[in-house]
């Protein structure tokens, strides 16, 4: 496959190409390094190993967290640092750098990230939750100066970057440099196409079943997925849910909690249904066995009042190469779902869509891909908590 041209998802956005390159899409880890040489990312400190990712860059927690009293947009007119000023003697400052500190549950930090940016004309970017993130309930925001959306940097946007934090499950202990979510760069606006998605399906399958077998996809605004609350009966725990707990999680310890002091574990019903509660955070899994084709990235959105009112997947991207394993053979892999319900209780069926997966062309194939050897902590999860837990023993 690496030595196939890659096909045009979405033909309408690429108006020029230069060898394997496209002119608009994703930016590939090798493009990435090439914008810090450039100064076009501009870090406080030296980028480190395992930082940029097949499709992205994480970002680090500076020195300094603020507990506010409220997040907030600044708006055309304001900088973050006016906000802050404007919270007045309500705001606490953290420091970060000299220990790690606890950021409590249910409070609000502002953090000045590591990473600056001086961005071109024609590159914008957008940020997610990393996968650890949002399988912890901490709510991530990326903030920018006279920033009206969060999550986005507008093109040519040139200042500092920051980050909107709110544990909302468990407290965390965090330090100057932990990564919590991750930039995106895109060149141009690439548009998504429903018929280009369902041709890419067609000659690279995306979804496949538990018995490896490629699925129909069910297209309609990107790709959509179904919750699994059965497994197929080859396992009776289909999910978890958190414990009410005071304990604190330090993102820094890995393999290291006891699962059932934090989780309840869903067992599989009867009746192929469970209940969601109101504000109670769930881990569950996808029925389809997704892939993510080297030459292109995706992003699952967070929410579609058209499916439910609840929040699936806090933390979406995923990167070219995702459920093809190390040498190709995996095919496909569960999506982890991160739910959330709001306003009142939901029962979700097994079988239920949950969430659109919406694939973007890349700009050109990342030098590694999402695996195993690009140090992926979950290349071959399948109901998979995050990585601060004890992984059950053999």
């Amino acid at each position: 496959m690496a030595d196939e041209p890659m096909p045009e998802l979405f033909p309408e956005t690429v108006t020029e190409r230069a060898g394997p390159e496209r002119s608009t899409g994703v930016m590939s880890a090798q493009q990435i390094e090439e914008a810090i040489a450039r100064g076009q990312i501009v870090p406080d400190a030296p980028v480190e190993d395992g930082q940029i990712q097949p499709s992205s860059l994480d970002l680090r927690l500076g020195r300094t967290a603020y507990r506010v009293t409220a997040g907030f947009l600044p708006g055309g007119r304001r900088t973050v640092a006016d906000c802050l000023r404007q919270q007045g003697e309500d705001v606490v400052a953290i420091d970060l750098a000299a220990s790690s500190q606890v950021l409590e549950r249910g409070h609000v930090y502002i953090v000045p990230l590591q990473e600056s940016l001086e961005l071109p004309r024609r590159i914008s970017a957008k940020a997610n939750p990393k996968s650890t993130t949002g399988r912890l309930d901490i709510f991530t925001r990326l903030l920018t100066d006279h920033g009206q959306q969060f999550d986005r940097v507008p093109e040519g946007y040139r200042g500092r970057l920051y980050a909107e934090i709110s544990p909302r499950s468990f407290s965390i202990r965090v330090g100057e440099g932990t990564t919590l979510n991750q930039l995106r760069f895109l060149v141009g606006t690439p548009t998504p196409s429903d018929t280009g998605l369902r041709r890419l399906h067609r000659d690279n399958a995306l979804v496949y079943g538990p018995d490896g077998a490629p699925l129909e996809a069910n297209i309609e605004g990107g790709l959509t997925l179904s919750i699994d609350v059965d497994f197929g009966g080859t396992s009776d725990i289909v999910g978890y849910v958190a414990r009410n707990t005071t304990s604190i999680i330090d993102l820094a310890k890995i393999d290291h909690y006891a699962i059932d002091k934090y989780w309840t574990p869903i067992h599989r019903p009867d009746d192929g249904q469970i209940l969601i509660q109101p504000d109670a955070f769930y881990i569950l899994a996808s029925k389809e066995r997704v892939r993510i084709p080297p030459g292109y990235a995706a992003e699952m959105l967070p929410f579609d009042a058209s499916i439910g009112e609840f929040r699936a997947h806090y933390a979406g991207f995923f990167d070219p190469g995702f459920g093809y394993g190390d040498a190709g053979e995996v095919m496909g892999v569960r999506a982890v779902l991160e739910i959330k319900a709001h306003y009142v209780p939901f029962y979700m069926q097994d079988g239920q869509v949950v969430a659109k997966l919406i694939y973007e062309t890349m700009m050109e194939r990342p030098r590694q891909l999402y695996g195993r050897n690009a140090g992926s902590s979950y290349h071959n999860q399948g109901l998979t908590l995050s990585k601060q837990f004890a992984k059950p023993r053999r």
